[in-house]
């Protein structure tokens, strides 16, 4: 085997690596999400039978610089944090409305 092809192998083995290691996260983040929003189900059926608004803006305010901090120390842009942070609300705040009709 010549350095290049030993070269290129190894490469092909650290790029197979990487990949099992994004597909283990994209499983764990697809289940933590899961988890997540059956726990913001329980909030808006809770709410709903309390009617109690759907959104909470001072919560939802708090989150997002919660979570733009943790983004920084995880080095993590925090722009993208709080962006993924308000889809999320967003689609929980619709699952919450829809327990009210």
């Amino acid at each position: 085997m010549t350095e290049d092809t030993t070269t290129t192998a190894r490469a092909a083995e650290i790029l197979a690596e990487h990949r099992a290691s994004i597909d283990r996260l994209d499983a764990i983040l697809v289940f933590t999400l899961a988890e997540r929003f059956k726990r913001t189900q329980a909030v808006g059926e809770l709410k709903a039978r309390h009617e109690l608004p759907a959104s909470d803006p001072a919560r939802e305010e708090t989150q997002i610089a919660r979570l733009k901090d943790l983004a920084s120390r995880a080095d993590l842009d925090p722009d993208f944090a709080e962006a993924f942070l308000n889809f999320i609300i967003q689609e929980v705040i619709k699952h919450h409305e829809k327990h009210r009709t």
